[in-house]
């Protein structure tokens, strides 16, 4: 009888832990979704339109993008800058992507006196300015700009770290309050209870099942947009991008990283070789005379190294051809005189991607990183972003990046729903934690563990623990509120 009433006590005493344990992870579910959700609604919306920006951009932009193929052959892209040059005198000069279809136009970023980037459109065959494309402001720009910083710069950045890291503890957190606990039917476990004249128990329905359904997508959405992130992705990439040291065996760096290329809207390098050093051009020298670097640009495929031309946007681009560069590539030029030709194929397919550095006076190659140099995380991490932003296999993996950000937006909804009909009047509605709570090792284990992984959304953690237990167990008043 002892033993007997013992394990049954024991049986309670295990089923109270997991229902105190149970309300613990609601109410912390409850809140990460009070901060979340307005955050993923804004995500959903944008990363959305931003997965189309090719069909977009062809629509909105196809009078620009688009040119007549004549018979006569392309003029030579520094001509091509040039005529841009012309149109908008006071202008700098960034990237020049190459016409990479016979009947495609030339684009040249430029920056303007008065603040603006533009996008220059140029037919290759006449040097005609067909127009232009304001990259600030216009609607896929926007989108991005929303999407990875609120318009806001780095402020905005480190919310959307918070809110995406956030959202993945809110996953994995209703996952857990999702899985079945007891020999229930499929119907509000597999199947939603969609006429069930309940509405409680019909929006539960709509956000619990299909948010199950979908976790994993939404979990890959959100893992493989954090190393875009300014925090998070810095610090990532810092421990993870790593490449061999003969890559830079006596090659002139600079203290300034490829990455520094790239901006919120604009990546110009891959980001897989954000952390690698950008090499330095020689002025000192006609020809690098570094063990790493090759010969200098030949003058055509039948001469040899000693009849090197002067190096110019177009002997810059023959090297990406003759090296196999995917045709979608950019060359960014030099922006100082020690700067360097950046050549740079951002693929679809992340195998294809190429960051190639030409020393400006002799031509010789600095660095040429491809796939192949990639360490196994940030491969690993290049082809999780080509995934994210629907490239890697063309509309249906756009489709399927669409299906994560509508299932977002269908949690997101229901979520709100849900708790505004179970809320008490003039009262928040979070559920309560229990008095005693058992648990508190546990809790504290995954702060840790949380903290470790992200570092924000473990500062944060501990700021609600904190407040959990403290403040609003002595101020009955705002835990009134809050209740």
């Amino acid at each position: 009888m002892m033993t007997t009433t013992t394990n049954a006590g024991a049986t309670s005493d295990d089923q109270r832990a997991q229902s105190v344990f149970y309300r613990a992870i609601w109410r912390w579910h409850f809140y990460a979704g009070l901060f979340v959700v307005p955050l993923m609604i804004v995500l959903a919306v944008t990363g959305s339109i931003y997965l189309f920006k090719p069909q977009l951009d062809r629509l909105m932009y196809g009078d620009l993008m688009n040119v007549v193929h004549t018979s006569g052959s392309a003029q030579s892209y520094t001509s091509q800058v040039a005529a841009a040059q012309t149109v908008y005198p006071a202008a700098s000069v960034g990237k020049i992507r190459p016409s990479d279809a016979h009947d495609r136009s030339t684009e040249i970023s430029m920056s303007t006196s008065d603040g603006r980037n533009l996008t220059v459109f140029v037919n290759p065959y006449t040097n005609q300015v067909l127009g232009e494309r304001d990259e600030d402001w216009n609607l896929q720009t926007v989108a991005l700009k929303l999407h990875g910083e609120l318009l806001i710069g780095t402020v905005g950045d480190r919310i959307i770290e918070l809110a995406a890291c956030w959202a993945i503890l809110l996953t994995l957190s209703g996952i857990y309050l999702w899985w079945p606990r007891s020999k229930s039917g499929i119907w509000g476990t597999w199947l939603p209870r969609l006429r069930s004249k309940n509405k409680r128990i019909f929006w539960r329905d709509l956000h619990a099942v299909p948010g199950m359904y979908a976790s994993l997508i939404v979990l890959f959405l959100l893992i493989t947009g954090l190393p875009w992130t300014g925090y998070w992705g810095e610090n990532f990439a810092n421990i993870s991008s790593k490449y061999p040291n003969q890559l830079w065996s006596n090659i002139p760096e600079s203290t300034a990283l490829t990455g520094s290329l790239n901006t919120t809207t604009d990546k110009v390098v891959p980001w897989a070789v954000e952390q690698a050093p950008l090499p330095q051009s020689d002025p000192d020298h006609a020809e690098h005379r570094g063990n790493g670097a090759s010969a200098p640009v030949p003058s055509s495929a039948t001469e040899g190294p000693q009849a090197a031309t002067p190096v110019t946007l177009d002997s810059v681009i023959a090297v990406a051809k003759a090296r196999g560069v995917i045709a979608s590539f950019t060359v960014t030029p030099p922006s100082s005189a020690k700067g360097v030709y950046t050549i740079a194929a951002v693929a679809n397919d992340p195998a294809d991607e190429a960051t190639i550095h030409v020393d400006q006076y002799s031509g010789a190659i600095l660095a040429d990183i491809r796939w192949r140099d990639y360490a196994l995380v940030p491969k690993a991490v290049s082809m999780g972003i080509s995934l994210h932003e629907g490239k890697y296999f063309g509309l249906p993996n756009q489709l399927l990046a669409l299906f994560g950000a509508m299932t977002v937006l269908l949690l997101s909804v229901s979520g709100v729903v849900l708790w505004w009909k179970r809320r008490p009047a003039g009262r928040l509605g979070a559920p309560n934690l229990p008095a005693n709570f058992p648990h508190w090792k546990p809790v504290l284990l995954l702060v840790a563990l949380a903290s470790l992984a992200f570092p924000l959304v473990g500062a944060s953690l501990l700021f609600m623990l904190v407040l959990d237990l403290t403040l609003f167990r002595f101020a009955p008043r705002l835990k009134q509120r809050f209740a």
